[in-house]
């Protein structure tokens, strides 16, 4: 069919997900099954509305238009650290509308203008008080707001950086942002970082101060010490405060990436934890764990923009197959291949990786093409693509992202994946109605122990401290 010739009765890949309640890489999915009928239009996905709606009535409901103003207006957010607006993108699938974005990264704000014309984008978060958001928001002083959400930098709390927490400025700009979500006073607030806050202490000190001859830690450099002081700030101001450890693998991303995402509540109750979608284990009775294979199905290489592996490191990808990394090379090869790292501890298991094509993909980092944290296609001889990142992030294809391509890596690799930030949208929502679900019996949602604020703050003081 020409691209210039009218195409009646199509909808895009967006729509079809809202419409069906469905994540975008679930709708991709049933496209390549041909469960829907669609086809690519100037490089973008549409399908026949007719093919949703017999779905839709397959599937025991009636086609909807999807969600739009009154929901939408019902909960606005505002979104700070937006980066490539991943966990906007989630929030807005379960119904809520970005009213705002604030971000200092200049390529990330270009990323927001171009797929959020209509919302104003803010500069570095250090500028503005809450009068200054409310007023770029359009809000008056009594206007309320329903969420305020984002994800501090987290390299201050990251076990592969130095752990500098507070005292590093990425660690203080996280109190900054606690301190002007209370002054806004929304009805929610959600946080989102890496693993290592679980762990980071208030007050960092170098592993070489802490050996026999230096005095014993202090209350404020034991592990956990900085995320108490941020639960009880929060809880200071009336909230309620509730987080855990969530694998995005088990709310339909095609990726086992482990993020901490905190709700907090104005009322003072606690949300309950975000009830999974999808599990590895079919005794739950979840859709299963979403692949690479999967993802990446309908993508078509001359279409792909990536990086280059260095012919160094392409001598030993030649070897290797789907799901195979250093140690699957011939013996006499690995310490060859790993050079000095070979006699490094860990298991190195981002040296000379290739990606399974059926499960769901390592977490996605910002360079997939370093020596320490390859990223190779299944089979072909590169990184993984840029248009990979995004599904894989289950971002809409249409989701222009821009910059070089080591910033649109960056962008992509820094996001909160899409189907996570559904699930979070969509628990606040059951939350204020007062039907939220929770996670099944038995249903791990980390592979970690002492990660919910149950066990957390759970745990004597005199352990914690």
């Amino acid at each position: 069919m020409d691209e210039n010739e009218s195409v009646p009765n199509v909808i895009s890949v967006a729509e079809a997900a809202q419409e069906l309640r469905l994540t975008h890489q679930h709708v991709r999915n049933l496209l390549s099954k041909g469960d829907l009928v669609g086809r690519k239009i100037s490089g973008a996905w549409v399908l026949d509305s007719s093919s949703v709606e017999k779905l839709a009535q397959a599937r025991g409901s009636t086609v909807q238009a999807p969600p739009k103003s009154k929901a939408n207006r019902d909960w606005r957010v505002l979104s700070f650290f937006s980066g490539a607006m991943g966990l906007d993108i989630g929030l807005e699938l379960a119904g809520m509308s970005t009213i705002l974005a604030c971000e200092s990264d200049k390529w990330s704000r270009e990323t927001i203008k171009r797929n959020r014309p209509d919302i104003p984008v803010l500069g570095d978060i250090w500028n503005y008080d809450a009068d200054a958001v409310r007023l770029a928001a359009g809000l008056n002083e009594s206007d309320e707001i329903d969420v305020v959400a984002g994800g501090p930098p987290c390299q201050a709390f990251s076990t592969a950086g130095n752990r500098r927490g507070f005292e590093d400025k990425r660690g203080n700009v996280f109190l900054h942002f606690i301190d002007l979500a209370m002054s806004l006073k929304p009805r929610y607030l959600v946080l989102e970082n890496v693993r290592g806050l679980l762990s980071a202490s208030l007050r960092h000190r170098p592993i070489l101060l802490r050996s026999g001859e230096h005095p014993p830690l202090t209350k404020e450099e034991l592990p956990g010490g900085a995320l108490r002081y941020i639960v009880e700030k929060i809880k200071g101001q009336g909230y309620g405060v509730s987080f855990n450890l969530y694998n995005s693998a088990n709310y339909g991303a095609p990726q086992i990436r482990e993020r901490v995402v905190m709700i907090c509540s104005r009322d003072g109750s606690a949300v309950p934890y975000l009830p999974p979608t999808h599990s590895s284990d079919p005794d739950f009775g979840l859709q299963p764990w979403v692949t690479f294979r999967e993802a990446s199905s309908g993508l078509e290489e001359s279409q792909s923009h990536s990086l280059k592996f260095p012919d160094s490191r392409l001598k030993y990808f030649r070897l290797l197959t789907s799901g195979q990394y250093w140690k699957h090379l011939p013996n006499h090869l690995q310490k060859e291949a790993l050079g000095n790292s070979y006699y490094s501890g860990g298991g190195k298991t981002g040296f000379l990786r290739r990606l399974d094509w059926d499960k769901p993909a390592p977490t996605l980092v910002t360079h997939p093409a370093m020596p320490a944290t390859d990223l190779c296609h299944p089979l072909k001889l590169r990184p993984l693509s840029i248009e990979e990142y995004k599904r894989i992030q289950a971002f809409p294809d249409e989701w222009d992202i821009l910059g070089p391509l080591l910033q649109q890596y960056k962008q992509v690799g820094n996001a909160v994946p899409v189907p996570l930030g559904e699930a979070v949208g969509r628990q606040i929502i059951a939350h204020s109605q007062g039907v939220p679900g929770s996670p099944p019996s038995g249903f791990k949602l980390s592979r970690y122990k002492k990660t919910s604020d149950a066990e957390f703050l759970g745990i004597p003081e005199t352990l914690l401290w």
